[in-house]
C-alpha cells in the first residue's frame, strides 16, 4: 500500500512521523527528568530535611540503648552556674542537733552556698531635657539650643541595642518587639520606631562590618550562599566563615561579581560547593566539599542503574576518608601523616571510580562524574592547608539561623533593610564565635556613632 502513495504524500508523512519521534524523544526525556526530581531528598540533593516529599521514609530510629536518661557515668561535668554578688544574705543556722537535739550555736566558717537568681522589675530610665527658649532684648530673636546628639533619636543606646538584639540574634518581629518592651521594659516603643532605630544601629555598624569583610577576605574560609527576597525579588544571602570571623552579604545576584564584593579578586583558600562561581579558584585554592559530595554519591546510587555500583564504591571510599579525618580533628592523627598514610590509598581508588562513571551509560552520573575529574586537585586541598575542613559545614550552620529568619520575615523591604540584616548577623554570629557579649557589643558600638568615639573591632587584638 505504501507503493500506491504518492511521493509527495509520502514525503509530508515521513516529516511528520520524524517529528512526532523528535516529540517523543523529547517527552521522554522530560519524563526521566521530572521521575529523577520526584527521587530527590535530603540525602541525595541539597535539599533540607524539612523539604523531602510525604513518601520518602524518615531515618529508622536509633535502638533503645538500655541506658537512663541523662548524663552518663564519667561524662563531663556541666559548667556550674556562676555565683553572682548578693544583693542581700539570709543566714540560715539550724538550732537543735538533728540526731540528740542538743541545743547549737556558732558559725560555720564555710557555710554552703545556695543563690535564688530574680530578674527585678525593669523601668526605664529617663532623662528629660528642657530646651529653653530665650528672646535677645537686644534684637528680639529667640534662640533655643540644639539637643545633645546622643539624644536625637528619642532612646537610649542600650534601647536601641537591645531592638536591634531581639531582631537580629532572636528573629523577633517588629510588632512583637513593640511588645515585648512595653510588656517587659514599660517602654513605648510603635512598630515603626522599631524600623528606625534598625536603620540607624545599620549605619552605627557599617564601618566595624566593613572591617570585619576586609579580615575574612585575607583568611581561609568556609564560603556558601542561600537564596533571600529583597523588596519582593530574589537576592542572595552570601557568608564567609573564618576562625574567628564571619561576615555576611546581600546582593541581586548569584554571580561572580557578588563573590568578588564578598571575597575579592584574591581570596586564600575557600572552602566551598560545586557551584561554577567559584571554578575560578582553581584546584589549589579550593576545598570542595565533601559532604555534598557524599550526598551526589548517594544520588547515585538511588538512580537505580549501570552507575549505582559506582556510587556505592565512591560513598564506601567518602566514608572511609570522614572515618580517619575524625582522628585529625580530635588531635589522635597529624594533617601531614593523614596524607601520607590514606591520601595515596584513597586518592587513586575514587580517580578510578570517576573514570568508571565516565562511562558507566547514565548522563546524569557521567556528568557528575567528569566535572569531579576536572576539578579533582580540589577534593585534597585540607589535606595540605592547616585550617582546612574537608567540608563546608560552618557556612551551611552559620547561615542556619538567618535562614530561619528569612521563613519568618520573608527577607527584606528594602536596600536599607539588607544592609541591616548582613551587618547585625556579621556582628552576632561573630561575637558568637569570639564568646562576647552581643548586647554589650552593640551598646558600644551604637555610643560611638553617636558621639562619634571609636566604634569597637570584631577583629580580636593580637590579629
Amino acid at each position: 500500500m505504501w507503493a500506491t502513495v504518492p511521493p509527495a504524500a509520502q514525503a509530508a508523512l515521513l516529516a511528520v512521523f520524524a517529528t512526532l519521534q523528535q516529540q517523543i524523544r523529547t517527552l521522554d526525556a522530560r519524563v526521566a527528568e521530572l521521575e529523577a526530581r520526584l527521587r530527590q531528598n535530603s540525602s541525595n540533593s541539597s535539599l533540607p530535611p524539612s523539604a523531602n516529599p510525604p513518601h520518602v521514609k524518615p531515618a529508622p530510629p536509633k535502638l533503645p540503648s538500655g541506658r537512663k536518661r541523662g548524663g552518663q557515668p564519667g561524662h563531663p561535668k556541666a559548667t556550674a552556674r556562676t555565683l553572682l554578688p548578693p544583693d542581700c544574705i539570709v543566714p540560715l543556722k539550724p538550732t537543735h542537733c538533728k540526731k540528740c537535739r542538743h541545743t547549737l550555736g556558732g558559725d560555720d566558717p564555710q557555710p554552703l552556698v545556695h543563690q535564688v537568681h530574680e530578674i527585678p522589675v525593669v523601668q526605664p530610665h529617663v532623662t528629660e531635657y528642657h530646651q529653653h527658649r530665650l528672646t535677645c532684648t537686644q534684637c528680639g530673636t529667640t534662640t533655643c539650643p540644639p539637643l545633645p546628639d546622643d539624644a536625637v533619636c528619642g532612646y537610649g543606646p542600650r534601647a536601641q541595642a537591645i531592638t536591634a538584639m531581639l531582631s537580629g540574634a532572636f528573629r523577633v518581629g517588629k510588632q512583637p518587639i513593640s511588645h515585648l518592651c512595653r510588656d517587659v521594659f514599660g517602654l513605648e516603643l510603635s512598630p515603626a520606631m522599631v524600623c528606625k532605630l534598625e536603620q540607624h544601629t545599620a549605619a552605627a555598624l557599617r564601618p566595624i562590618a566593613d572591617e570585619a569583610l576586609v579580615y575574612t577576605r585575607g583568611q581561609p574560609a568556609n564560603v556558601d550562599e542561600t537564596g533571600w527576597k529583597e523588596a519582593g525579588a530574589k537576592a542572595y544571602l552570601w557568608v564567609a566563615v573564618t576562625a574567628l570571623v564571619t561576615a555576611f552579604l546581600i546582593r541581586r545576584k548569584r554571580n561572580r561579581a557578588s563573590f568578588d564584593d564578598l571575597m575579592g579578586r584574591a581570596p586564600p583558600v575557600l572552602t566551598t560547593d560545586r557551584y561554577s562561581v567559584y571554578n575560578h579558584l582553581g584546584g589549589r585554592r579550593r576545598q570542595i566539599c565533601w559532604a555534598h559530595l557524599r550526598r551526589d554519591f548517594q544520588a547515585m546510587i538511588d538512580r537505580q542503574n549501570a552507575g549505582s555500583e559506582i556510587g556505592r564504591e565512591l560513598l564506601c571510599h567518602a566514608d572511609i576518608l570522614f572515618e580517619h579525618w575524625q582522628r585529625v580533628r580530635d588531635g589522635t592523627l597529624t594533617r601531614d601523616r593523614y596524607r601520607a598514610r590514606y591520601e595515596p590509598l584513597v586518592r587513586p581508588e575514587i580517580l578510578r571510580l570517576l573514570a568508571r562513571g565516565v562511562a558507566c551509560g547514565c548522563a546524569k552520573t557521567a556528568a557528575t562524574c567528569r566535572e569531579l575529574m576536572t576539578v579533582e586537585t580540589s577534593l585534597w586541598t585540607f589535606t595540605r592547608v592547616a585550617g582546612v575542613e574537608p567540608t563546608n559545614n560552618a557556612a551551611e550552620r552559620a547561615l542556619r539561623h538567618a535562614v530561619c529568619w528569612r521563613k519568618t520575615s520573608h527577607g527584606t523591604a528594602s536596600e536599607n533593610g539588607s544592609r541591616f540584616v548582613e551587618r547585625i548577623l556579621t556582628v552576632v554570629a561573630s561575637c558568637r564565635q569570639q564568646e562576647r557579649n552581643v548586647l554589650a557589643f552593640l551598646t558600644e558600638a551604637i555610643q560611638a556613632a553617636r558621639t562619634g568615639g571609636k566604634s569597637p573591632s570584631l577583629i580580636p587584638q593580637g590579629v
